[in-house]
């Protein structure tokens, strides 16, 4: 008879980044609901500071629980002439399906909504990127799924990638523990403006 093996326990490194990642959210859940709309809706004025290439393709993110809502941004960009699209949680890693304006969303996993099974699939240029905490490195925490960690190695295979986190500031930790599959972000925008790092 087959024995359960036993938990497998977070690294130090795992469990030093839990901390960070609890302590930053629930800052975020501290916020009130207007607090959240007005910085959210406040990313539009920094749109302009995003070093995006003309007529990059940009994956933005269905905000969920109490996220920064990045739609307001999204469509700024959309009227700046960038195509949108939005990831869906699938094998082995993300898929980033195109974002027409008016269509129809479904659940796309995680608690997210994203395009039909039917819309074409598209490679981003750009990243925009949910996190739990960020440092002033560029490093980030996540959730602890490992959805954009395996997606960011797939896409970087195909060509360069511009990865950009967006949070409130308050999300800002002091150090982030970095692991081998880390990335750092190339930027952090919040409703105080874009900083780049690197």
């Amino acid at each position: 008879m087959k024995t359960r093996s036993p938990m497998n326990k977070l690294s130090p490194i795992a469990a030093e980044k839990d901390i960070h990642r609890k302590e930053a959210l629930a800052r975020r859940a501290g916020l009130s609901g207007t607090e959240r709309i007005e910085k959210g809706l406040a990313l539009t004025e920094h749109a302009d500071s995003l070093p995006l290439p003309d007529g990059a393709v940009v994956a933005g993110f269905w905000p969920i629980r109490d996220e920064i809502d990045p739609r307001p941004l999204m469509d700024r960009l959309r009227q700046k002439g960038h195509p949108l699209c939005l990831p869906v949680v699938a094998e082995p890693h993300l898929v980033f399906r195109t974002l027409e304006r008016d269509g129809d969303l479904v659940a796309a996993g995680f608690g997210t909504m994203g395009p039909r099974p039917e819309a074409a699939q598209v490679r981003p240029d750009v990243l925009l990127m949910p996190l739990a905490g960020f440092d002033r490195s560029g490093n980030r925490i996540g959730y602890g799924k490992g959805h954009y960690d395996m997606a960011i190695s797939a896409l970087e295979q195909q060509g360069p990638l511009l990865c950009i986190g967006l949070a409130f500031a308050i999300q800002e930790v002091d150090h982030v523990p970095v692991e081998a599959h880390d990335r750092p972000l190339n930027g952090i925008l919040t409703e105080q403006g874009y900083r780049a790092f690197g």
